[in-house]
Order: structure tokens, then C-alpha cells, then sequence
């Protein structure tokens, strides 16, 4: 059975924009989706959300998929990049996620550089998924994505962050990307 994990981001929390949405219709796909509590949202440490992850997902295989959003994303990546050799996911799906620093911190997902190549090996399909207006996260994050990850890209018009704030209480492009794994 397909088993999907909703990483929310920075001072995020379950119940916020698009992610009980998409629960709600992955579930109803026959995905056991689940999303994701994570540590100490406002102060996010990056050894307490990649343990999050890990503890949440326990032996990943290619029927696991990882969602993340804006500070969840580069969480996924710290994930995968913490992964045993043999260890795989079958996909990742990157809303408004970034690789570089951005502005408002989060030092400690930043202490060492990201290793694409580890990240890579352990999933077998990478979509990023970005707004052409996002207010947070800067396009360059985008490129990289499709440059590193070889993602698969999905820019969409006028969505901002992806927030509530903007309005995005639906995701329709993450399920039918989701869907088409």
C-alpha cells in the first residue's frame, strides 16, 4: 500500500492550508496519508525534523512518499540525504521549497552543504512545485531543484507561498503529480 507523509514548514502546523485537503483526497485514493507534527515549529532545529521524519516513516520503501512544504522540502532533502545506501522512497513532491538559505534564517538546515548526489540515489521521482510570485522563496530555488534533483518542474501562476494567506486551501497540481507516481 502507497503510504504519503505531509511535512508542513516553518511556524506551520497541520491543519493550515492545503494539506488537510490533500490527506483528505489522497486517503480517498487508497494513500495512508499522514501529516506530519513537527518539532518546535517556530524554532525549528534541523536534527529534530529529520528525526520527525524518520520516526514517522520507519523502513522507506518505494510506496513511501515524502510532501513537504517551504521549510518541510529542504527537511525531505536532510532526510534523504540521511538514508543508508539501500534505503529508497518512490517520490518527493517539493511545494515552495528552497535549497538556499533564505532571508529569515533557519541556520542549522544550512550548517553544511547539501549533497545532491546522496539526496538523489534515494528517490525515484522529484516534482518541485513553485509560484511564479512566491513572496518567500526566491525562483533561483526552483532552478535548483530542476538542476540538482533532475525534478520535475510545475511553475504555476499567481499562488504566492502556497499559504492560507493566499488563499490555497486546495492543491490540485500536488494530487494529480501524486497520483501520476
Amino acid at each position: 500500500m502507497k503510504r504519503a507523509f505531509i511535512i508542513h514548514g516553518w511556524k506551520g502546523r497541520p491543519d493550515t492550508n492545503w494539506k488537510p485537503w490533500l490527506k483528505s483526497q489522497l486517503n480517498a485514493h487508497g494513500i495512508k496519508t499522514e501529516i506530519l507534527v513537527m518539532p518546535s515549529p517556530d524554532n525549528p532545529e534541523r536534527k529534530e525534523w529529520v528525526k520527525a521524519i524518520a520516526d514517522a516513516v520507519g523502513s522507506p520503501d518505494a510506496d513511501t512518499i515524502l510532501i513537504g512544504h517551504s521549510l518541510g522540502c529542504i527537511s525531505i532533502l536532510l532526510y534523504l540525504q540521511s538514508l543508508s545506501d539501500s534505503q529508497r522512497i518512490g517520490g518527493a513532491v517539493l511545494v515552495a521549497g528552497f535549497a538556499n538559505r533564505p532571508h529569515n534564517g533557519h541556520p542549522s538546515f544550512f550548517d553544511e552543504p547539501l549533497r545532491w548526489d546522496d539526496i538523489r540515489v534515494h528517490c525515484a521521482h522529484f516534482i518541485a512545485i513553485h509560484s511564479d510570485n512566491d513572496q518567500n522563496v526566491d525562483i533561483s530555488n526552483f532552478e535548483t531543484f530542476k538542476d540538482e534533483l533532475r525534478a520535475k518542474p510545475v511553475l504555476v501562476h499567481n499562488m504566492g507561498h502556497f499559504g492560507s494567506a493566499d488563499g490555497c486551501f486546495e492543491l490540485p497540481i500536488a494530487l494529480k503529480e501524486i497520483l501520476a507516481l
